[in-house]
Formats: C-alpha cells, sequence, structure tokens
C-alpha cells in the first residue's frame, strides 16, 4: 500500500503591512468597522512594485523543503495553483523550478481559482499513489492580487491579499498516514460572476490595446448566500462517508476564508464548533488558493495539527470551482 504524506510545510507574506486605516484614508470613508464586525480582517499584505508572485513561491517553498527536510533536486514534480500566474505562458512553476535548481522536477500551474490549491493536492498525491517515479512533489498555492485591484472598487480592494503556502508530499509504504480521498466539483454557470476577463493590460480592439478596467478583479453578479455553506457541508458529508469516520473525527477544517460566516454556517450544518476550523484571514486579508496552505502550515509548525488527527481541506473560488481533500496525519 502506497501513500501520499504531508511531510513538510511553509508560507510566506510580503513584508508591506497595511491596516484597514489604509484604507479608510484611500476610500475616504470608514471601511474598517464594516470589515472587522462582518469579516474579521484587520490587516492585509500586499506585495511591493518589484515582488510578485514568484518570489512569493520561491519563498514559501524554500521553507517547506527546510521543514520536510529534503533538498530541491529531491524534487520529482513542481505543482503551483495561482489564478495570478507570472506569465499567461510559461508556468510560474517552471521558473520556480529554476530558481529552486530542482532539476529533476517536472511543473505545471493548475487554475481553478481559489479552489486550486485543494485540486493541485489531490492531482499531486494521485500521481504519488499511481505512479512509483514520484516519490516527492511540492504543491503551493500563490497569490498576487494586489496586482490586479482596482484601486477605487471597496468590494474587491479591501478584501484581497497576497502570499503563499506550500506543501510537501512524499510517498509512504504500509502507512495509515496520507491521503484518504478527494472530490472535485463545477457549477459552471457562475462562471462569468467573479473574475478577472482580460489578459495583459487590457482588451485588444481593432488591433489596438484598450485599457477597459477588465483585466482587474470584478464581482460581476452576487453569488447566492447559502452556496458556499451547503456545497461544504455536502462535501464533507461525502468525504466523511468514504473515509469511513464520523463527522466529529475531524480534528480540522481548512477552508476558503473570504466570508467567515459561510464557515460558521457550515460547521453549524455539521453540528460542530467553531473552533473546529482553523482561521487566518483576521491577520492576512483573503489570500485566495494560498489561504489554505498558509493555514496548514501555521498549524503544523504551532503544534495544532498533530499525528494521527484527520483533517479537511475544502476550498472554492470562481468558475465556481468546488475542490475537498482529507488527509490523515
Amino acid at each position: 500500500m502506497r501513500n501520499a504524506i504531508i511531510s513538510g510545510t511553509g508560507s510566506y507574506v510580503p513584508k508591506r503591512l497595511l491596516k484597514n486605516e489604509y484604507f479608510n484614508e484611500l476610500l475616504g470613508e470608514d471601511v474598517d468597522t464594516w470589515l472587522r464586525e462582518n469579516l474579521t480582517i484587520e490587516q492585509r499584505y500586499w506585495c511591493d512594485e518589484d515582488e510578485s508572485t514568484i518570489d512569493l513561491c520561491e519563498k514559501a517553498a524554500l521553507k517547506a523543503l527546510e521543514s520536510a527536510g529534503i533538498r530541491a533536486d529531491e524534487l520529482d514534480q513542481i505543482i503551483i495553483s495561482t489564478d495570478t500566474p507570472e506569465y499567461i505562458s510559461p508556468s510560474t512553476a517552471a521558473i520556480l523550478q529554476d530558481r529552486l535548481g530542482a532539476k529533476g522536477a517536472g511543473t505545471f500551474d493548475l487554475n481553478s481559482a481559489c479552489a486550486g490549491f485543494v485540486s493541485a493536492i489531490d492531482t499531486a498525491s494521485k500521481y504519488i499513489i499511481a505512479d512509483k517515479q514520484y516519490r516527492n512533489i511540492l504543491v503551493i498555492g500563490a497569490y498576487a492580487m494586489s496586482k490586479y485591484l482596482n484601486k477605487s472598487d471597496k468590494k474587491t480592494v479591501t478584501l484581497f491579499a497576497d502570499g503563499a503556502g506550500a506543501v510537501i508530499l512524499c510517498a509512504a509504504e504500509n502507512t495509515e498516514s496520507g491521503f484518504l480521498n478527494a472530490h472535485q466539483f463545477t457549477q459552471g454557470q457562475y462562471h462569468d460572476w467573479m473574475g478577472i476577463y482580460a489578459g495583459g493590460t487590457g482588451c485588444p480592439v481593432n488591433h489596438k490595446v484598450v485599457d477597459s478596467g477588465k483585466h482587474q478583479l470584478q464581482f460581476v453578479k452576487k453569488f447566492p448566500k447559502d452556496l458556499n455553506p451547503t456545497m461544504w457541508t455536502e462535501m464533507s458529508h461525502r468525504m466523511a462517508k468514504e473515509a469511513n469516520i464520523d463527522i466529529k473525527d475531524i480534528s480540522k477544517f481548512f477552508m476558503t476564508q473570504i466570508n467567515i460566516n459561510a464557515i460558521y454556517e457550515m460547521l453549524d450544518n455539521l453540528g460542530l464548533e467553531k473552533d473546529k476550523a482553523k482561521y487566518i484571514m483576521h491577520k492576512y486579508g483573503y489570500t485566495g488558493s494560498a489561504a489554505i496552505p498558509m493555514a496548514i502550515d501555521e498549524s503544523f509548525r504551532s503544534g495544532e495539527v498533530k499525528n494521527g488527527d484527520i483533517i479537511f481541506l475544502i476550498g472554492s473560488g470562481g468558475g465556481l470551482s468546488f475542490a475537498g481533500a482529507a488527509f490523515r496525519i
């Protein structure tokens, strides 16, 4: 029996700290009160002008490698989940492979928006389980959404932030630990409700580049309030049933963190206390596909998650994409 186990974690946020008061001045109104009372957000970190997605990935990756006790040249694959890539092409993972000196690693990027990290760790786990040539895989969720924000749009500019989280998956034989199961779903009818709907700096029209603003993140329509809690609840029950465990056996949930009340509602649906989930948005804002691995890294390093614990990773993002994965530590 071969399985994929989590052997190392790492995370990184830029040094540029922006507290809510910054946006009070930027927007000319009190947004701090609403952010604290409704989302618990107090601050977030943004990249400097000379800093980008690849820089976040590299620093998170180095911490994960150190945590796992392996060298970059021992990696067999690098998968980066991001919807703010360094380039449209080639992949951000290829750049990271060069920076790390991971000469033996294959690379690719994966984009299912903010569900991407869970989709990527699902993919990496199945690589390890199915093919013995893969023993060590680096999986990263990265987000530099500050580069794509309209600074006058209070619906987005106050929420989104930058960061990266990394996990090393390693192959293990005859172990009860590791990957249990995973599921992915999409409700594609919502594909044009939120997103970045042009590349580069604008839309090509009549062979000219027009700055239409569509290269910036937009909330086009308001999503149904119960959509995430309902889907997350259904996914939790499905993963628990497949793993032959009771919902109460789950030690910690690592969730997409754009709306803390949606997490509370899911936990209430499951009959669980609020402390069953790990929360980081109060100090990092919303870091998209990086939020889940950043939270995992914090929990692993603090000892909040221990050997034998069962953890559920549940992400959702534009598309709308949903992904869940279960692990025994």
